[in-house]
């Protein structure tokens, strides 16, 4: 029974029961990748979808689909997932889902967040 213990300490016995924590400073530094097509904290307004506000699950589930090849309307994202692990697109999702799509100070921004 020790040798249990110390395997699910270390992480060894079942590797999905660890979950990734990432740090703000962490998350913030992955998402700023993401600035130059989808704008800054994922708000850009045109042909590419804007981030911010999406659910969470959502955005999980497109980024995982990019990484995975299970998307046939990638452009480029489906190359650049597969550069992050699926905690860290984890982590992107919860980041972008938790920003107020609305950018106060910008001028004409009354844009709805996309479903």
């Amino acid at each position: 029974m020790p040798l249990l213990g110390l395997l699910l300490f270390t992480g060894v016995a079942s590797p999905g029961l660890a979950e990734e924590s990432f740090s703000s400073e962490q998350v913030n530094l992955m998402a700023s990748a993401c600035a130059n097509c989808h704008g800054t904290d994922g708000r850009l307004v045109g042909s590419v979808p804007t981030l911010a506000g999406r659910p969470a699950a959502v955005l999980e589930a497109r980024l995982l689909a990019f990484k995975h090849n299970e998307t046939t309307d990638a452009t480029i994202m489906d190359r650049i997932a597969k550069g992050f692990t699926d905690e860290e697109l984890t982590a992107l999702a919860g980041h972008f889902a938790a920003i107020d799509p609305v950018d106060d100070d910008a001028p004409g921004s009354e844009q709805e967040p996309q479903q």
